[in-house]
């Protein structure tokens, strides 16, 4: 991603817009998370890896602060998380 909204904003709905913008949040976290442990695998120096870890750590709890927020704007992504977390559970047999 690296700087660029996935979505154009101008073409959502106004009353869209804040639920298009966490996840657009969301897809930066996950994708700075990436790139951190990417680098850091790639690291020869243990400080610095160590540095990067914590990093990608602190952007994963950035993913959940606006998934909280998303799942309170739109309730059927909350739904859907909910279905998706049964199915693992019925895959797996739990």
């Amino acid at each position: 991603m690296l700087s660029e909204l996935p979505i154009d904003l101008s073409k959502v709905r106004k009353e869209n817009i804040d639920k298009e913008i966490l996840r657009a949040g969301i897809i930066a976290e996950l994708d700075a998370i990436n790139l951190y442990e990417q680098m850091a695998a790639m690291a020869d120096n243990s400080d610095i890896k160590k540095i990067i870890l914590d990093i990608a750590k602190e952007e994963k709890t950035h993913v959940g602060e606006f998934q909280t927020l998303l799942l309170e704007l739109d309730n059927q992504q909350a739904k859907e998380l909910e279905e998706g977390k049964k199915e693992v559970d019925e895959e797996l047999g739990r």
